[in-house]
């Protein structure tokens, strides 16, 4: 098979997968949808090889037009790491979430839930295999309209009213975005990134359309201020739907802004911008971090956890000269996706043993169900940046990366939200692991051996962080030069 004929079918089967759902009904809808992703993942494992080994870029052209005439799918070392990484928690998604979502009889929910988590797969792909800013605006859009049903799934007024605030932010930053994107098209004359990159320059169009966009992208990834989404839809959400929306729905428009950013722009934002961007992940580090010390039930808690966590993320654009600020900030969104999902799926299995998320109700929950209090453990230990888990490896990454540069102030974020999260995280395992006698109840091991092997991925790029950081490079500029 052409390797570029992969690109197309990381996005098509997913889409098949949905198409082929509606007419089956529920009662099939979990086996085509588990098939789909199953043949994704293996996709995406081709798609990193042949990266991986032809220590280049995959770009493929569609009907033979190149751009600006067509539009390419590319898929560099970041897509590569990305897409395994959507596959992977997807995957483990539709193995956690039969008890929840049985297909045995044909209901709407069973029916929604796996149309709609192949929806989220299918934008996910789309986003990090794109290449034009106005195709990247659609899959946006698909992925915003697959996510938002997914938070209102439990139903109730609550959940409903979450949902259309996750709308309004959502399609808000939707606007912003296009509007971006059609003062960069007047500036540049074309959408395609690596287009723009060759005839962009500095101006107040360029700047505006910049701003916009990455504002609209920040309102849609949930960074403070314009976080406050996010909590109200992970407190109704099915715990299934929260590891979704946390682990990769938000990791989507992130990925748009560092394509911005670093591919499209580079050199051509002041520091200034940076700066700024620096200041609001600062923000929600600490913000996150102190909300989350707040909360009495253990969802909201790993929710404020979310914001806090995203803003490390954007530690990285102010330092953006530096060789490890985007291997920082990429080893922080495989990890936080992770340990994330791993953290809401744990979460859900321990409320419905104890009855309730309140931290009160879960004394002693995790002797009844030692691999998900284990899972539990592990996720905690990697966003807290224990060494040698993947948000270790991220933090000291970024943390090199303010040295370099001579920004040290971002090393104070860094260790403030350590000492934040730590003291958090404490809280939620603090009652999980204490010594009180829960009554027995039936746990599905296949369920808890998903979510463990979650939390072990959060654990991997720590663990054997130089593989990842080759990857990462493959497809960008500096290597393409330097490649024999």
């Amino acid at each position: 098979m052409n390797a570029s004929a992969l690109l197309i079918l990381s996005i098509t089967l997913p889409i098949i997968g949905m198409v082929l759902i509606i007419p089956f009904g529920g009662r099939w809808a979990r086996n085509i949808a588990t098939a789909v992703l199953i043949l994704n993942l293996g996709v995406a494992a081709l798609i990193t090889a042949v990266i991986q080994c032809k220590r280049q870029a995959i770009v493929y052209a569609s009907g033979g037009w190149a751009p600006p005439l067509g539009i390419q799918l590319r898929a560099d070392g970041l897509s590569a790491v990305m897409l395994l990484t959507t596959a992977l928690i997807a995957l483990a998604a539709a193995v956690y979430a039969p008890r929840e979502f049985s297909s045995g009889a044909e209901t709407r929910k069973s029916l929604t839930f796996w149309t709609l988590l192949a929806g989220v797969c299918a934008a996910m792909n789309t986003i990090f295999l794109g290449n034009d800013f106005f195709n990247l605006y659609v899959a946006l859009e698909l992925l915003t309209f697959a996510a938002v049903p997914l938070v209102c799934m439990s139903g109730g007024k609550a959940t409903l009213e979450a949902a259309l605030r996750y709308l309004l932010f959502a399609l808000s930053g939707s606007a912003l975005y296009l509007l971006g994107v059609a003062l960069l098209y007047g500036a540049c004359g074309t959408l395609d990134i690596g287009g723009i990159s060759s005839v962009a320059q500095p101006g107040p169009t360029l700047w505006a359309a910049i701003a916009l966009m990455t504002i609209g992208l920040a309102a849609k990834t949930a960074l403070f201020p314009l976080h406050l989404w996010l909590p109200p839809a992970h407190a109704g959400a099915p715990p299934v739907a929260s590891a979704l929306l946390s682990a990769l729905v938000v990791k989507g428009s992130f990925f748009l802004a560092v394509r911005l950013w670093f591919d499209a722009v580079p050199g051509l934002i002041g520091a200034q911008a940076g700066q700024i961007l620096g200041i609001m992940g600062t923000g929600a580090i600490v913000a996150g971090g102190v909300m989350a010390l707040r909360q009495e039930r253990l969802k909201l808690l790993i929710a404020y956890s979310t914001v806090a966590q995203i803003g490390y993320l954007f530690l990285m654009f102010p330092m953006m000269g530096q060789p490890e600020a985007l291997p920082g900030g990429m080893f922080q969104a495989v990890s936080h996706a992770f340990a994330k999902a791993a953290m809401f799926m744990a979460a859900g299995l321990m409320a419905e043993a104890a009855g309730s998320d309140r931290l009160d109700c879960l004394r002693g929950v995790g002797r009844t169900m030692p691999l998900t209090a284990c899972a539990f453990i592990l996720a905690a230990l990697s966003l807290t940046g224990i060494p040698p888990t993947g948000g270790f490896a991220a933090k000291w990454l970024l943390l090199s990366a303010a040295f370099s540069s001579g920004q040290w102030w971002w090393a104070l974020a860094i260790f403030a939200g350590g000492l934040l999260a730590g003291g958090y995280m404490f809280r939620a395992l603090s009652p999980v692991i204490s010594n009180v006698t829960q009554p027995a109840v039936k746990i599905s091991r296949t369920q808890e051996l998903a979510i463990l092997a979650l939390a072990i991925c959060a654990l991997l790029p720590g663990i054997f962080p130089q593989k990842p950081l080759e990857l990462l490079s493959i497809g960008r500029p500096k290597f393409e030069e330097a490649r024999p």
